[in-house]
């Protein structure tokens, strides 16, 4: 499969999410079906540092999860026919969070689809800043609109 970049509009044609809940800035490799590359700059102003928590902003484990996951979906919906299509987390197992992820770090995500089959991928992230990890899982991600081909239980 051909390698490709995307920036965040690029991002746009490919998945649904939109800002504020959009949580990748730019994919710098995707091998559709098989991996993606990419990053989020967390800056000062996001949304979340306000309310978590104000004398000690850091990205909550949740969106750091949800980061990892829209990498993801990406190497899912980047396969033809997966353009625009709407992807669901169905499973979250291993998850760790090792570090916070502070105002001005760069979070690096590294994914990597083990399977991908009748519209369910098995897939594995880590999210790095400045080369440590700093948090990483592994997740079910379902895409419906396959399942329907298959006919098989949502």
């Amino acid at each position: 499969m051909k390698k490709i970049s995307l920036d965040k509009s690029g991002i746009y044609e490919y998945q649904q999410n939109r800002e504020p809940y959009l949580l990748i800035d730019f994919a710098t490799e995707v091998i559709p079906g098989k991996s993606a590359k990419g990053y989020k700059i967390l800056k000062s102003d996001e949304w979340f540092f306000k309310v978590h928590f104000p004398n000690d902003p850091n990205m909550p484990g949740m969106l750091q999860i949800e980061a990892l996951v829209q990498m993801c979906a990406l190497s899912i919906l980047t396969l033809h026919g997966n353009k625009g299509k709407v992807m669901y987390l169905v499973t979250a197992d291993k998850l760790r969070f090792i570090k916070k992820i502070i105002p001005g770090d760069k979070l690096d995500i590294e994914t990597n689809i083990k399977s991908f089959k009748r519209g369910l991928a098995i897939c594995e992230a880590k999210g790095l800043v400045n080369n440590q990890t700093v948090c990483q899982g592994e997740f079910k991600l379902v895409l419906p609109d396959e399942l329907k081909i298959y006919n098989l239980k949502k």
